[in-house]
């Protein structure tokens, strides 16, 4: 199946793992984090990740120092919500229900985050009334 434009492949979320931990990089900083014997070919696909994730309007580069540093445009909780959706949208025509139903059986979730659950969908529905 084609991804569609906005995807993030697995290469391009190792690097915003980086940028959401640290919140702003360097190419060589990233490059340094994912490929700890690295050399300079994964300081180019460093480089090129970062190209595709500006294309993708992900990350912005700030060129007015040097070297350049980079930061994540969206945060780990809008990229989740933008591929939950993509999900939904593939494997149930749309629904949330089965995809988050599953999610739950299958999550084993602890006591805390069913209580947590539990507090966000009673916020929820108070803020809709």
């Amino acid at each position: 199946m084609a991804r569609t434009p906005q995807d993030v492949t697995e290469a391009e979320l190792a690097v915003l793992d980086v940028l959401w931990e640290q919140n702003q990089a360097t190419v060589r900083q990233i490059s340094e984090r994912l490929y700890p014997t690295g050399n300079s070919s994964h300081h180019a696909t460093v480089q090129k990740l970062l190209d595709r994730l500006k294309t993708k309007q992900f990350v912005q580069c700030d060129s007015s120092v040097w070297p350049h540093r980079f930061r994540a445009l969206i945060d780990r909780a809008d990229l989740i919500a933008i591929r939950l959706r993509s999900t939904a949208d593939q494997l149930c025509g749309g629904q949330l229900d089965p995809l988050l139903s599953q999610l739950v059986r299958a999550g084993k979730l602890s006591s805390m985050e069913r209580k947590s659950l539990r507090e966000l969908l009673d916020k929820l529905d108070h803020e809709r009334k």
